[in-house]
């Protein structure tokens, strides 16, 4: 059933990884979707895949999350074809791997600019036309947020402010708007190969086999979790079966965090 038909949604880098997966299902729902992302080709390979998921329409803006005026776009785009926004989905790609000895100043403003300035202008930008029609927002970040991973001191260290904005934005914009996050464990995604890539390359692994292995070491289910599995709690979140779920932050990790909160 098209849970999500009529809806409009826009979702952040997602021309490929879990902003695409995300996608993918609030298509697959019946929601109409803008992708987004910095190149033009893997952009349009993305609407043409997720185009084939289900019934709701796609459409393309070509953008950088990083620059102010190209979040407008990304906006003004969803708007003028579908004449509103009812779910943003906030993703990016993940910042450089390595200890904090090892990361610049650039590296860290880099960082914030690309994971909390990019969700701070996104809302800001969306914002009106969410309350007008009782929206979502959904941020995808991290569970380096509940448990930090070694050598990604920058996922740990910057995701920190989105989920503080999150729970912000799940007061301040109730009751019309929900706000919530969801934090992916180990998926199988081209970001986690760049991580095993980058820890070969310091010496981290013996080989890129150990690497992918320790992607779900610990992880009860015992395997990395699939992008579409995060796309649909995503899907999930958006829909009026999760209409009272607000302020929270989800694991999609397979049973991976050990903390109880």
């Amino acid at each position: 059933m098209a849970i999500l038909s009529g809806d409009s949604a826009l979702v952040t880098a997602s021309s490929s990884g879990l902003g695409k997966a995300s996608a993918t299902s609030l298509v697959r729902d019946g929601a109409d979707v803008v992708l987004n992302g910095r190149d033009k080709d893997r952009l349009d390979a993305a609407a043409e895949a997720v185009r084939e998921a289900g019934p709701g329409r796609v459409v393309t803006q070509q953008g950088d999350i990083t620059v102010k005026a190209d979040i407008e776009e990304v906006v003004e785009a969803a708007v003028d074809e579908f004449g509103g926004i009812d779910h943003v989905v906030t993703s990016a790609g993940g910042p450089p791997s390595g200890p904090f000895l090892d990361i610049t100043d650039d590296q860290w403003y880099e960082a914030f600019d690309l994971l909390v300035m990019s969700v701070v202008r996104t809302v800001r930008v969306a914002e009106p036309y969410l309350r007008d029609g009782g929206g979502t927002v959904t941020m995808i970040t991290s569970t380096s947020v509940k448990e930090p991973l070694d050598s990604l001191v920058l996922s740990n260290s910057v995701r920190m402010g989105v989920v503080g904005l999150e729970k912000t934005l799940s007061r301040e914009l109730a009751p019309e708007v929900r706000v919530n996050a969801v934090l992916p464990g180990g998926h199988e995604t081209a970001r986690n190969e760049q991580l095993v890539e980058q820890g070969l390359e310091r010496g981290d692994y013996d080989s890129y086999e150990d690497g992918l292995k320790e992607l779900h070491e610990g992880v009860p289910l015992e395997r990395i979790g699939q992008p579409e599995e995060l796309g649909d709690t995503v899907a999930f979140l958006c829909s009026e079966r999760a209409s009272y779920i607000n302020g929270a932050a989800i694991p999609v990790d397979g049973g991976l965090l050990q903390s109880s909160l």
